[in-house]
């Protein structure tokens, strides 16, 4: 991915291209550039590069699953002093990946995208998982795996641990599965990153912000149709007609699902009524 790139070109090459092989944390980067176009990109790249480094540094043994899983928890936690929010957990800084390098803090996704950068630095396999509400990584070496908490400084998971963190998450009749340790693409990575942004500007009531994370959303994520649809609705609730017609016009181009575009045709009638 060319670094020359404007963070809009970046995502949209992503956009273009295969589901996995993509350079989490540029695109990460290229995210948070959207919202902090005067930050010098390089900086939180030297980081990075740093963060890999003393990854391999740490590691005693390249071909042992738990050096790797030390080594990473080192460079991450130890070394570089990330650690989970659990006082201001839903603060947006949280999700937007320049200011989680910034403040060495944040949501499950972002610190597990700083584990997956190192960790594919070194040639190494690591996946994140089909866990809902917290983010869990896959680490695999030499026929073994194990599974990692990034927000609580890369604690290793059992399946009691998973079990725990599922009730908590989902209540006390949810069971595991194998679907929760079914691993998830590259491009579903950064799209539970940007829903933790867009879910926050929505329940603030910043609907036009919320919409505007959707069609950002919609550059590395063009065949996702529902984010036309959803950018539609949020422009519409903040009152920005125009940019909501265009949205839900975009998603009619797309969509062909005869009962969404019928809902979607109805509210497009009611908003140009609305603008004339």
């Amino acid at each position: 991915m060319s670094r020359k790139c404007d963070p809009r070109e970046i995502l949209r090459l992503v956009g273009a291209g295969p589901d996995d092989g993509i350079d989490l944390a540029e695109c990460a980067l290229a995210l948070a550039a959207l919202e902090l176009p005067q930050a010098p990109l390089d900086r939180y790249r030297r980081h990075l590069a740093d963060l890999a480094g003393d990854a391999a540094a740490a590691c005693k043994d390249a071909g042992s699953l738990g050096a790797r899983c030390i080594a990473l928890n080192e460079a991450v936690h130890a070394r570089h002093g990330y650690e989970g929010d659990t006082a201001t957990y839903d603060d947006l800084q949280n999700a937007n990946f320049m200011r989680v390098i910034d403040r060495r803090k944040g949501l499950p996704i972002a610190l597990g995208i700083l584990y997956i950068h190192a960790a594919r630095t070194l040639g190494w396999n690591i996946v994140g998982l089909n866990f809902p509400g917290h983010f869990l990584l896959r680490l695999d070496c030499a026929g073994e795996r194990a599974i990692l908490d990034p927000f609580h400084r890369g604690r290793i998971c059992g399946a009691g641990e998973m079990r725990a963190l599922l009730k908590t998450m989902q209540g006390a009749e949810a069971e595991l599965t194998a679907d929760h340790y079914r691993p998830v693409s590259d491009r579903d990575v950064l799209l539970r990153l940007q829903n933790n942004v867009k879910l926050r500007l929505v329940q603030m009531e910043q609907t036009a912000k919320a919409a505007a994370t959707a069609e950002a959303m919609l550059l590395f994520a063009p065949r996702l149709h529902a984010l036309r649809r959803e950018a539609g609705l949020l422009h519409a609730h903040a009152g920005n007609l125009g940019h909501a017609i265009a949205a839900l016009e975009s998603f009619l181009e797309h969509e062909t699902g005869d009962a969404a575009r019928h809902e979607v045709s109805a509210h497009l009638q009611r908003l140009r009524r609305r603008l004339n």
